[in-house]
This record gives C-alpha cells, sequence and structure tokens, in this order.
C-alpha cells in the first residue's frame, strides 16, 4: 500500500472541514481535506426531499463567501449542497472525495490515518466528522415483523419509500416533525416520543427574523464554556433536546398527525407503545439520532463516555490532533451554520501556531564525542 506525507488531514469535507481549511489556507498551512462522500455536499444532497434549513440565507454563509439567497428566505438541502461544492472549488482545496478513513493512529512523532488504498502520514489532524454520525435505533427494532419497511431519518427520502397503510415515526423532534408532514398526506401517520417543545415564534415571520439574531447572539456569546451560566446551562440544554422550529403542534393536529407516547418496545411483531396500544402500521421511521463516530480513532483521547477530551478542539494530550464542529465544542452554536467560523479560526490559529514554534525551535547540539 502507498504512503503518502501531509502536513495536515482534515478528515471530513462538510462545512466544518471546509471552514477549517479557509482558516488554515489564510495562515499559509498546506492541508488535504479526505471526504468518504462522492462529491463535497453529498452529506446535504442525501436527506429527505422537503428539507429546507432553520437558518436564513444570510446566516448560511460559510467564512469569506456570503450564501447566494435572498437574505430572509431558508435555503433547501440541495442549496447548501451546491453552495459548499462551490466554495471547495472558489478557494481550491485539495479535497479528496470517496476517501473514508479507516483508522487514525499515533507512529513515532507522526500521525497515521489508513484508508481503503493508502496510508497517509501527517503532523497534523483536524477530525471535523461531527460526534453523531452512525444512526442509532433501539435494539427492539429487530423484532418488528419482516414486512414493515423500516428506515432512520437518515434514509428516508420521500414519501415513494413507504408501504400503503399507516406510518409510524419514532422521535418528536425537529426531524420526526417535518417527515411527519411529508408523509401524512398519503398516509395515516403517528408521532412518537417525549414533546421537546417548540420556539414561540412563526420562523418565517416578522417576530421569527426579530428573534433569530437575539437567541444567535444568547447561543454563540453567552451559553458558551466561557461564561458560568454556559458551563450550568449548556449540558442541560443539550441533554433535553433541542425545540421543533419550524412545526408546531398545532400544524401536526391540522394535518392529522396523531401524537402517540413513547415506544416501548415489540408485540407480536408490531411495536407497543408505553400505554400499551399496539399499532399495527406498515411503516417504521425512526428518528432518534445518532450515536458516537469516532471507534476509528485509535488513540487514548476520549473519557468514558466516549466524549473527545479536549479544550475549544484542541487536545493537548496528543499534539497535533484537533476536533470541529461538536456539540457544545464552546457554545452552543458551535455545530450549526450560525455558529460557523470562530471555532474553526480558533483550532486554526492554535495549529499554525504550533507549526511556527516548531519551525524555529533551536536544533539539539550534536552530541559529544
Amino acid at each position: 500500500m502507498d504512503t503518502e506525507y501531509v502536513e495536515t488531514v482534515i478528515v471530513g469535507g462538510g462545512q466544518a472541514g471546509l471552514a477549517t481549511g479557509y482558516f488554515l489556507q489564510r495562515e499559509g498551512v498546506p492541508f488535504v481535506i479526505l471526504d468518504a462522500e462522492e462529491r463535497v455536499g453529498d452529506v446535504w444532497r442525501h436527506r429527505w426531499d422537503s428539507l429546507r434549513l432553520f437558518t436564513y440565507g444570510r446566516y448560511a454563509g460559510l467564512p469569506g463567501m456570503r450564501f447566494p439567497a435572498p437574505a430572509w428566505s431558508f435555503p433547501s438541502k440541495d442549496d447548501m449542497a451546491n453552495y459548499l461544492e462551490t466554495y471547495a472549488r472558489t478557494f481550491a482545496f485539495d479535497v479528496r472525495s470517496g476517501v473514508r478513513v479507516e483508522s487514525l493512529s499515533r507512529e513515532g512523532d507522526r500521525f497515521s490515518l489508513m484508508t481503503s488504498d493508502r496510508r497517509y502520514e501527517a503532523d497534523n489532524v483536524v477530525v471535523a466528522t461531527g460526534s453523531h454520525r452512525i444512526p442509532k435505533v433501539p435494539p427492539f427494532a429487530g423484532d418488528l415483523d419482516p414486512s414493515i419497511v423500516q428506515l432512520h431519518s437518515s434514509e428516508y427520502r420521500r414519501p415513494s419509500q413507504l408501504r400503503d397503510g399507516g406510518v409510524l415515526l419514532v422521535g418528536a423532534g425537529n426531524s420526526g416533525a417535518d417527515i411527519a408532514m411529508d408523509v401524512v398526506r398519503a398516509h395515516p401517520t403517528w408521532l412518537a416520543g417525549r414533546d421537546p417543545g417548540e420556539i414561540p415564534v412563526r420562523i418565517e415571520g416578522f417576530r421569527g427574523k426579530v428573534a433569530f439574531p437575539v437567541v444567535r447572539f444568547l447561543f454563540h456569546h453567552v451559553i458558551t464554556k466561557g461564561t458560568p451560566i454556559g458551563r450550568r446551562k449548556g449540558p442541560k440544554m443539550i441533554l433535553t433536546g433541542d425545540p421543533r422550529v419550524r412545526v408546531k403542534a398545532k400544524d401536526l393536529e391540522a394535518a392529522g398527525v396523531e401524537r402517540a407516547p413513547r415506544v416501548a418496545g415489540v408485540r407480536d411483531g408490531r411495536p407497543v407503545l408505553e400505554d400499551d396500544r399496539i399499532l399495527d402500521v406498515t411503516n417504521v421511521i425512526w428518528c432518534t439520532g445518532f450515536r458516537h463516530d469516532f471507534p476509528w480513532i485509535d488513540l487514548p483521547v476520549f473519557d468514558e463516555q466516549g466524549d473527545p477530551l479536549h479544550d475549544r478542539g484542541v487536545v493537548e494530550s496528543a499534539p497535533g490532533l484537533y476536533f470541529i464542529g461538536l456539540v457544545f465544542q464552546y457554545s452552543l452554536s458551535s455545530c450549526v451554520l450560525p455558529g460557523i467560523g470562530r471555532d474553526h479560526a480558533y483550532v486554526a490559529d492554535h495549529l499554525a501556531a504550533r507549526r511556527r514554534r516548531e519551525r524555529h525551535a533551536p536544533a539539539a547540539a550534536p552530541a559529544a564525542a
């Protein structure tokens, strides 16, 4: 297998990896981006057809390039995908698509990254894959009758994927509510799970335009690891989950979506609710989120829960290793589009400063004869 040395490798070509590349390029740091998708932006292209961003066009752009959409519009998922592809091309990033990193370890003074066809050596590695990429479903999903179509929200594209009959969506957050509104036009639909609440304004209206900058300021500057209230409230807000942004409870009711309690298990091949009802549905869509995606990193840089041990993305125990795009990396806005920029610049500045120190460090004196 061929081995290639690259000074800095960014793993992941989504918005987090591209924004980090922008700041590294400004610092004059050479890098490559390794991305498992076939095209830049595919992580957005592969989402459901009707998806629109919750972020206004004026806040959806990455550093150095505005988003080409009306300021108060909500871009589609394909608009976002095409923007990312244009961004990478505009700044001439060396993005190597279709390259999945299978392992990351340390060999001597360098990092070793194994892919399906090549080994990379690097002085620095920026992990920009995000922390939750593997679809999460409950263990009892395998007990459902084989005739029931099961999809995770990351696999759902459009209603034509479903069988005739009822649809149960498990998880009542943003994904579950959005997809429920998509499928209820052609299927009896149940939305099960704890109600995470909803923001009190319509984001499409005037009040939404007024509230958005205020919420962004709170999430970006107040609920951070640098403030007492952020250190106290941030972890709790993550555990409770995001409130629904676009779809309201009355929208679901008006559309004919029936709310249901949590799914407790399976009986006779059918899903059972906490109130002991059995739903005779032909489709189940798991809107149950994702789990950690770091088993490929063979380095002692994680805590007991599998979360990276870092300070604003900098892994002090493994010099040269960085994470970007994590949930609450520094603030509640760290992993969403309106928060793109600050964390990425911090990581790039730290990496560039370390690079300068090492290049200017005095050479070791020769050993005495």
